[in-house]
């Protein structure tokens, strides 16, 4: 299990250091449950549960505006303030992506690494899903 978190931790941490303006990273169930983070924050936990919950209903309300609007499955979100950004990425159907960035994040290269790095998350959080079910 804790192979599985390390590898986890790595990625998230990998994702941060590729994208200008990154400041904070969480991987979050779709319920906003925190799964592991990467941010600049003293009381760590603290603020990675809070931008869990915040990333994973940021998400259910776009996806709901999708829904209602026939538009199909929601992939990403993107929230764009005064002084930064917050966006919310799938990650399959189990799990969401959070990533808050500095007015100065480079957007289109998160798109791309944020992709590229859901997919090897997604990959290691079923591994570790499918090794607890066989217990």
């Amino acid at each position: 299990m804790t192979d599985r978190h390390d590898q986890l931790a790595a990625e998230v941490r990998v994702l941060r250091d590729r994208v200008v303006g990154v400041t904070d990273v969480v991987v979050a169930s779709v319920d906003g449950l925190l799964i592991t983070s990467e941010t600049d924050e003293t009381d760590e936990t603290a603020g990675a549960e809070s931008l869990a919950a915040l990333t994973a209903a940021s998400f259910s309300i776009a996806g709901r505006a999708g829904s209602m609007t026939s538009k199909g499955r929601l992939h990403h979100t993107v929230s764009q303030f005064t002084d930064g950004y917050l966006v919310a990425r799938a990650v399959g159907e189990m799990a969401l992506i959070g990533v808050v960035g500095d007015v100065g994040m480079d957007v289109q290269r998160l798109h791309v690494e944020a992709q590229e790095s859901a997919e090897r998350i997604s990959v290691l959080l079923t591994a570790a899903r499918t090794k607890s079910e066989a217990n």
